[in-house]
């Protein structure tokens, strides 16, 4: 799948839902719980699909994901157990910048 800025993906094996802030122009496997997502913001048409007992770490509702190197960021609009991966490889939670110091 060929991932765009504003799209809406859903999982098809639990509630998981998240939005494309970020994305590379080009093909991206984009999974939760081991199951591809689907464009949509309601479960795909698989939802009764099995997820993979191991990426079962959860998604959080608010929380962004992302990969740096891959230049990928999710944002998570509903929170399910799944874990959110890409090309396999899990999406860890994006660390939050800094604020400034004042004096």
């Amino acid at each position: 799948m060929r991932p765009r800025v504003g799209q809406m993906l859903a999982s098809t094996v639990d509630t998981t839902a998240v939005i494309v802030v970020r994305c590379p122009d080009e093909d991206l496997e984009i999974s939760c719980g081991g199951a591809a997502m689907a464009e949509g913001n309601g479960p795909g048409p698989g939802a009764t699909g099995t997820p993979d007992p191991g990426l079962m770490g959860g998604a959080l509702l608010g929380k962004r994901y992302a990969d740096e190197d891959l230049g990928i960021e999710l944002l998570c609009t509903k929170a399910g157990p799944g874990t959110l991966a890409v090309n396999g490889a899990p999406l860890p939670l994006k660390s939050a910048k800094p604020l400034p110091a004042s004096d």
